[in-house]
Parts: structure tokens; sequence; C-alpha cells
């Protein structure tokens, strides 16, 4: 199983879903849209080419782009033949809504509980999705970038011990 094989597989069933494509230090990444992250999931899983092991579902912010400032990261793995995938979608911070994989794969229900709670990014048709790391009256979510990491006020701190 090669990268090409693989990504040639999506792009003849799903022409119209793949956006980029990309292999970061030699794993295939591909950007589809949002709509139809769900049906490629399943079938990279029930096809032939046998991804059964969801390994993570993690968020990312990436605030300086509206249109699509949310994005959710998949990696799914194939066991036998030992080959990776990463899947990412992005939505602007308006529909910040995806569709669920836990019918697919058991697994996803904690990761997309602690993706929502640090990142805000509900998922249609989980069938728990509340707060899992954080206290649920948090009123926040701390992993989206929307706060400054440092308190400008300090005078105790001096800048040029930390290599600034």
């Amino acid at each position: 199983m090669t990268n090409e094989f693989v990504l040639e597989a999506i792009t003849r069933e799903f022409p119209e879903s793949v956006i980029s494509s990309s292999e970061p230090y030699g794993m295939l990444t591909v950007e589809v849209k949002k709509e139809d992250i769900k049906k490629i999931i399943h079938y990279l899983k029930d096809s032939s080419l046998e991804f059964n092991f969801l390994t993570d579902i993690c968020g990312i912010h990436y605030p300086e782009f509206p249109d699509k400032e949310i994005g959710v990261v998949y990696h799914l793995h194939n066991m036998m033949a030992n080959f990776r995938i990463r899947l990412k979608i992005f939505m602007s911070r308006e529909n910040i809504e995806v569709d669920s994989l836990v019918e697919l794969y058991a697994g996803a229900n904690w990761m997309e509980r602690e993706t929502f709670d640090f990142y805000g990014i509900k998922f249609k048709g989980h069938p728990d999705l509340r707060a899992i790391l954080n206290m649920e009256d948090l009123g926040y979510h701390p992993m989206l970038k929307e706060y400054r990491l440092e308190d400008g006020t300090r005078t105790d701190k001096n800048d040029s011990m930390f290599g600034r």
C-alpha cells in the first residue's frame, strides 16, 4: 500500500471531495470537504483499504484564517499493512459542527468529547457530548487561541531571561 494508491482510491470514489493532499514526513495527508468526512472514513474502513483503527481525533485553531479557522484532524491506521493516513477538515467559526464517527469507531466517543471540550466543536449524532476533562461550568474552550498567553502587566519578569 502506497500514498499514491490510497490517494487515487479516495479521489476515484469521491472526486469532488478532495481539496488538497500532501505528504509531510511521508504520511499521506488529505484535506477533504467537511460534509463528506463521514462518508470518506466509512469508505476507508469498509473497503479493501481496511483502515480499521482510529488512532486519534483532535482539533486545531487558526484564527488568522476566518474561512478555515477551526479544523478537525483524523488519524487512521491500517494495521495489517501498517499504513497511516491523516484526514483534515476545516470550517468557519459560525458553522462549528461535524458528523460524529461513534457509530463507525467506538473509540471516537471519548476523542470527540475531548475535542468538543477543548475546542467547542460539536459532533452531530454523538451519544453523550459533554465536558470530559474540564469542569462543565468552565464557560470557554481552553485550546482556542482567544487569550494572550502571558499577562502583559507583569513587572516581575524580564523577557531577556527567556530568550526574547
